[in-house]
């Protein structure tokens, strides 16, 4: 395997790599992203091919850094300093690897028959812990307000674990048109709402979410069909919205389960 090695700040491409480590619009603009540690990438590699750059560091490497480095021999690769990487890299303690891949489309389907939408959830670890939570209870598509961070940044596909690579997500979406259309129950979650366990959500359901600190906006909460609250024993006043989220989602899961066997 050849690789170039990178040591100037100065550096063309160091320099786009950075804007794209730490600048949604940037993202945006040339609908690409870094992808961080191995697990990452083999999920992205699973679903759309290989990525179209690797970045490594400095020095010794895990084992299956390097077994991977092997295995994609003839993908171009470059070498920068471990101060460089690690501007890099979303994480505290660096994995070793990054790779540079287009931002993937997945279409929505037409009749979704389980959605969430989010609004304004702003820590990309808690978006990215949603969509993974999603991904496995068997959300159908994502809706994300115009105020949300950005579902493609580093951060947010750490927390996603590849969640990103299998929901159809729809950024920027005007989340009161998207819940007025929604063909099923749209349930608002607050502090006020009606028992989720006492829910039937067995029908075509779309979850509400809101803010980590201010929860959903008024205009959000009237479109909904309905509010829904989690029920606390505890001297605590709400869940984090990451939580809540995986809690309602997993809900539903656990009632369309429940008929499933109880059909047989």
């Amino acid at each position: 395997m050849t690789f170039k090695h990178i040591t100037s700040r100065d550096n063309s491409l160091f320099k786009q790599l950075k804007k794209l480590a730490d600048n949604t619009r940037e993202r945006r603009k040339n609908n690409e992203t870094l992808l961080d540690g191995v697990h990452l990438l083999q999920a992205y590699i699973e679903h759309f091919g290989l990525p179209k750059l690797l970045i490594t560091a400095e020095g010794e490497s895990t084992y299956e850094v390097g077994a991977l480095l092997q295995e994609l021999s003839d993908v171009p690769t470059v070498m920068f300093t471990t101060l460089m990487f690690a501007e890099l890299s979303p994480v505290a303690t660096p994995t070793g690897i990054l790779a540079l891949v287009d931002i993937p489309s997945l279409p929505m389907p037409e009749q979704a028959d389980f959605v969430l939408m989010l609004e304004d959830i702003q820590d990309p670890g808690n978006l990215g812990s949603m969509l993974r939570s999603a991904a496995a209870a068997g959300v159908e598509g994502v809706y994300l307000s115009m105020g949300c961070t950005d579902a493609w940044s580093p951060k947010a596909l750490r927390g996603g674990q590849g969640a990103q690579f299998v929901l159809p997500i729809v950024e920027r979406a005007d989340l009161v048109e998207v819940t007025q259309a929604f063909g099923g129950q749209t349930l608002a979650t607050t502090l006020a709402g009606t028992s989720l366990y006492g829910m039937d959500l067995q029908q075509p359901t779309a979850f509400v979410i809101g803010n980590e600190g201010a929860g959903l906006s008024e205009a959000l909460i009237t479109a909904a069909s309905q509010q829904v609250s989690i029920p606390m024993i505890g001297q605590v006043e709400s869940l984090n919205a990451a939580a809540a989220t995986a809690v309602c989602l997993f809900e539903r899961s656990r009632q369309k389960a429940a008929s499933t066997r109880g059909s047989d």
